[in-house]
């Protein structure tokens, strides 16, 4: 017993050595520049340890003190990076949801001292989902890169794959979506020459054949009804092509696209012929209550002389969900001819109070453009506004929102305007916006090293099951189980 006590004192004094104490620092004017950015953001209380260091300036030594409103305090000292301790950091936010976390950082640069402004962390009162799902990609302009679908579980640095494309050999897998946030309800598309589309239904898995006689291509961007009983596809004839001028890379457009809506108990498909006509109807969702269906929607244009004139109004239909059938006219939400501007990825929260969109100068793959910013319409008093909260001078792009409707991510260009990463920002009762906050990551320059891009991401309620060995085997059988069309 004596011999424990003495190894816990020896122990306790090698650690307290290796922590240096901050004396007499000179007070610096100034917040930290931290990276990641995590000054002044709200998390929720689960999430993950955010990790950080500062990269601005050398030091010799970095020291970090956390305190609570309430209580608690984490003191973490480093040569390089301040990695938080996963447990204590874990206790720290659940003793103070709701309230603010007081961060001081202090570096020791020529053997001496000094300490900025301290900066506050703020602990939501609102929960967030499981984790995230999204595509992980390679840089490069060809169709089947390296790339896979994986989950990441919020609450820790835990990533797991759910299918990448060298299960099967020259594919591509991409359009990933869940009803709700559940991931035993999930669509996938799998495409190349054992290309499919994966269902899970009550997380039972199916293969599709989604091309039919009667639609110009296979399904590509769904949405699912909140009853569970259809799912939303646009149907797009898409190419890509090369701009050279020098600060713009690549163009990708529809020829030619329509709507679609998939009753999975017949497993049939139909449309309206208001969805169905010359022009450009794309990126179909349904409202919470699944009584609408907003689509985008665009007059056709000639793509060689006329690709900027392109540009995509918000526009939705009726929706009847016990018979299937849709109303008898369009009305536009948002005019493209108003705005002087296009719309793409419409997302309604599931609260029904607000709808998140994507605004550029034109087209509707707004990822290849610099200036696409995201909008937050009310749709209560119907007045859409700029989301300067998170929006930055690069690219934001597709957005995805939790269940309860208090927390979104999305996908941005910020930083080296190359490849995409993940931010999450949270929206209080009264519709206000924090400061978004960088998915964490174990080691704080993780991105640095990172040559893939992070897209699409969506919420799940909980961990995804996909059997890999079972998805391979039924696309290498190519047996698929081919969608029906069926005019309204």
């Amino acid at each position: 017993m004596k011999r424990n006590l003495v190894y816990i004192f020896l122990l306790l004094i090698i650690l307290s050595a290796c922590n240096e104490s901050v004396k007499s620092p000179v007070m610096v004017n100034a917040k930290p520049a931290l990276y990641p950015d995590y000054t002044d953001v709200t998390v929720p209380a689960s999430v993950a340890p955010l990790n950080f260091t500062i990269t601005a300036e050398k030091f010799d030594r970095i020291d970090v003190v956390i305190s609570g409103s309430k209580h608690g305090e984490l003191h973490v000292q480093s040569k390089d990076i301040v990695q938080f301790p996963h447990d204590e950091w874990k206790q720290l936010l659940s003793d103070n949801k709701g309230k603010d976390l007081k961060v001081i950082v202090s570096l020791k640069q020529d053997g001496k001292w000094k300490q900025y402004q301290p900066f506050a962390i703020h602990v939501s009162a609102y929960p967030i989902d499981y984790g995230l799902v999204y595509r992980m990609i390679a840089p490069g302009y060809e169709v089947y890169s390296k790339m896979g679908i994986y989950q990441r579980d919020l609450s820790s640095f835990d990533q797991k794959a759910i299918v990448e494309n060298t299960l099967v050999t020259g594919s591509c897998v991409n359009c990933h979506a869940f009803n709700k946030n559940n991931p035993a309800e999930m669509n996938l598309h799998i495409r190349g020459a054992n290309g499919a589309t994966m269902l899970l239904v009550n997380g039972k898995m199916e293969l599709y054949t989604t091309k039919t006689d009667s639609t110009i291509s296979s399904c590509v961007y769904p949405y699912w009804h909140p009853s569970g009983k259809y799912i939303a596809y646009s149907v797009n004839q898409t190419r890509q092509a090369f701009h050279v001028v020098r600060n713009e890379r690549i163009e990708v457009f529809d020829q030619a696209s329509d709507v679609v809506v998939y009753n999975i108990k017949t497993n049939q498909l139909t449309t309206s012929p208001l969805l169905k006509t010359a022009d450009f109807e794309t990126f179909p969702v349904f409202s919470p209550d699944g009584k609408t269906l907003y689509f985008c929607l665009s007059k056709k244009q000639d793509i060689q002389s006329n690709y900027k004139q392109i540009k995509y109004s918000l526009c939705k239909i009726a929706f009847d969900p016990a018979s299937g059938k849709f109303g008898n006219k369009i009305d536009t939400v948002i005019s493209a001819a108003k705005t002087g501007k296009s719309i793409s990825f419409p997302r309604p929260s599931f609260d029904g109070k607000y709808l998140m969109y994507t605004q550029s100068d034109y087209g509707n793959f707004s990822i290849w453009h610099r200036e696409a910013d995201l909008y937050l319409r009310d749709l209560k008093a119907g007045v859409s506004r700029p989301l300067t909260e998170v929006n930055s001078e690069n690219t934001e792009s597709f957005h995805d929102w939790s269940s309860n409707s208090h927390w979104f991510v999305f996908s941005s260009r910020r930083g080296d305007g190359l490849y995409t990463r993940l931010y999450i920002a949270s929206v209080d009762d009264k519709g206000k916006v924090s400061k978004p906050f960088l998915l964490p990551q174990k080691d704080p320059r993780f991105y640095d090293a990172s040559l893939f891009s992070y897209n699409v991401p969506e919420f799940v309620t909980a961990p995804v099951r996909v059997n890999a060995n079972e998805l391979e085997k039924g696309l290498l059988k190519k047996d698929r189980k081919k969608m029906t069309y069926t005019k309204e």
